[in-house]
């Protein structure tokens, strides 16, 4: 596997499983969250439920300055040897869930269709696993959960946590994010670049409109608007590396209230997406020139908002190679597989801006199941063996962790 070692199952005795007590206070955990999804900075309640559940456990979490969010250290912190920091996201989409299970969200058009109350609730899960090792005198180094609200609005809570300390005191820091690709049980990993950047993009297209019988005396700004939509990404791909994958995709565009009216004024909404960082840096200057050139040709006046978002997350091959390890020593190593880079923005890689790390992607798909699911849709949902998958890897990093620093 790039640059990651196998090492065999059992040959590192590891503690800490997870209990079937346990486990089934998790699955109830996750399926609350699922059933009262909050959007970015909103997450109260997912917030005071996270710091009831950790008191109950004799730890001291704290709150974010925001009101949403927080962490909670286990163990006793150490100045000379930073801890291991585990992270997970707490924010829902704005989309209706439309399954027919009984935890389906009760709040309309919210819904945690990218696995965010997964991820909370393996960190919860992980967080006091490891506090029982601790109370036993079995962890043999301090560990930091992260739960960091709004990754789903950029540029991402990320940067806001980090700015509030989140990484005080952090020497390393692990994450995973559900894939309906992947098995339940099994994890996908890479060293190197895991996601893309993606950036978000607002552009307004004027002119003096005009009837439809004329659109020679006038700009027929719905074919300019059209042609903005397709001609914008067929210039850049002329302008960039193709290994860098820049890529704009439109998500909305308006234009027009009647049939014999050319309009004065429409707008396009989208995504700007690449592979690597250089080409993310160069971005902005490179669509702002070739939108003004393409509404230019068409005599349309245009003006670009142009929304840094998140750099690709780039995980550090020596932290990967730790997710790989805990991931053999609990399950071995047919448990892992490759997986690709992505198109897909994660504001996890404003953490590593600052700290090494590695996000896995954690598989949620039951096993034989041949339904195609996609995160950001309304029916996605999870395999919930995968809550043990998780908690067993984050639970072996930490043990590992310390073994490797020691």
């Amino acid at each position: 596997m790039n640059q990651l070692k196998s090492r065999e199952p059992g040959s590192v005795t590891l503690p800490g499983t997870l209990s079937a007590t346990l486990r089934a206070e998790l699955i109830d955990f996750r399926r609350d969250l699922h059933m009262h999804p909050e959007l970015g900075n909103q997450e109260f309640r997912t917030t005071a439920a996270l710091k009831a559940r950790l008191e109950a456990a004799s730890l001291a979490p704290k709150v974010l300055p925001a009101g949403t969010g927080l962490i909670c250290d286990i163990g006793t912190p150490d100045r000379a040897r930073p801890m291991l920091a585990i992270r997970a996201d707490l924010d829902a989409l704005p989309i209706p869930d439309v399954k027919t299970v009984a935890y389906r969200s009760t709040v309309a058009n919210r819904a945690h269709a990218c696995g965010h109350d997964v991820h909370t609730t393996t960190v919860l899960g992980a967080g006091l696993v490891l506090a029982e090792l601790d109370r036993q005198g079995l962890l043999p180094h301090a560990v930091r959960l992260i739960f960091q609200p709004a990754e789903e609005v950029l540029p991402g809570g990320a940067a806001d946590a980090v700015e509030a300390g989140v990484l005080d005191g952090v020497g390393r820091i692990i994450a995973v994010h559900c894939d309906p690709r992947v098995d339940a049980g099994r994890i996908g990993l890479r060293a190197g670049a895991i996601t893309s950047a993606c950036d978000r993009l607002e552009v307004t297209l004027d002119g003096p409109g005009g009837h439809t019988a004329r659109p020679h005396l006038t700009t027929d700004l719905v074919t300019a608007a059209a042609r903005v939509a397709t001609d914008v990404p067929a210039v850049l791909a002329r302008r960039v590396d193709a290994r860098s994958g820049l890529s704009v995709t439109w998500g909305r565009i308006e234009a027009g209230h009647a049939p014999n009216v050319i309009p004065q004024h429409a707008e396009l909404s989208g995504t700007v997406r690449c592979l690597d960082l250089p080409t993310w840096r160069e971005a902005p200057d490179l669509v702002h020139a070739a939108i003004d050139e393409v509404a230019t040709l068409h005599r349309a006046k245009s003006t670009v908002t142009y929304v840094r978002g998140v750099p690709p997350v780039v995980n550090d091959p020596v932290v990967a190679e730790l997710l790989h390890d805990a991931m053999a020593a609990r399950r071995g190593p047919y448990a892992i597989e490759d997986t690709e880079q992505s198109l897909g923005g994660e504001d996890f890689s404003w953490y590593l801006e600052h700290v090494p790390g590695a996000m896995a992607r954690l598989g949620v798909r039951t096993p034989g199941d041949t339904r195609v699911r996609d995160l950001h849709a309304g029916d996605f949902d999870v395999d919930e063996r995968c809550i043990d998958a998780a908690v067993e890897l984050f639970t072996a990093a930490a043990l590992l962790d310390a073994t490797s620093r020691s």
